[in-house]
C-alpha cells in the first residue's frame, strides 16, 4: 500500500478548514484525520498554528486546539533549511511555508491565497488552492 502523500497547509486552509467543514478545507483536514493526506510542518509552522488558533476571534475551545495539535504530532514534521535561493516574495512570513513544502512528498503546498507565492518564486513548490488539492488527492 502506498503511503499517502503529504503536502503543507497555509494556516489559511487549516483554520477556514476547522471552521467549515463543508468547503474543500474541510475536506483537506477530515482526509488529514482520516490518513489519506499527510501534514509536512516545521517548527515555525507549528508556533503559527498554536498563535492563530488561540486567536479569541476564531472561538476555538480549548479542547479542539489541543486535539489539533496533539494530531500535528502524528503528522511529518521536518527540520527545513533556510532557502536563499527562493524569489522574493510579497510577505516574507509566508517564506516557511515554502521553505517547508521542499520536503514534503509532493512537493505541494496548499493556500487560499495562490497570488502570495509567485511563479518566479516557488522553485519546484507546486502552489496548489484547496480546491486543486482536493482534485488531485481525488485523484489518487
Amino acid at each position: 500500500m502506498k503511503a499517502p502523500p503529504s503536502w503543507v497547509l497555509d494556516t489559511n486552509v487549516l483554520i477556514s478548514g476547522l471552521l467549515n467543514a463543508h468547503g474543500f478545507p474541510g475536506r483537506l483536514v477530515d482526509a488529514i484525520l482520516s490518513g489519506t493526506l499527510r501534514m509536512t510542518y516545521d517548527d515555525r509552522i507549528e508556533r503559527e498554528y498554536r498563535e492563530v488558533l488561540a486567536r479569541p476571534k476564531f472561538r476555538f475551545p480549548a479542547r479542539l486546539r489541543g486535539a489539533f495539535l496533539l494530531e500535528l504530532r502524528n503528522q511529518d514534521a521536518v527540520a527545513a533549511a533556510i532557502w536563499p535561493g527562493h524569489g522574493k516574495l510579497p510577505d516574507p512570513a509566508d517564506l516557511p511555508f515554502l521553505e517547508v513544502a521542499r520536503y514534503a512528498t509532493d512537493r505541494i503546498l496548499v493556500t487560499g491565497n495562490t497570488r502570495h507565492y509567485p511563479a518566479a518564486s516557488r522553485g519546484d513548490v507546486l502552489i496548489v488552492s484547496p480546491a486543486q488539492a482536493w482534485e488531485r488527492l481525488a485523484a489518487i
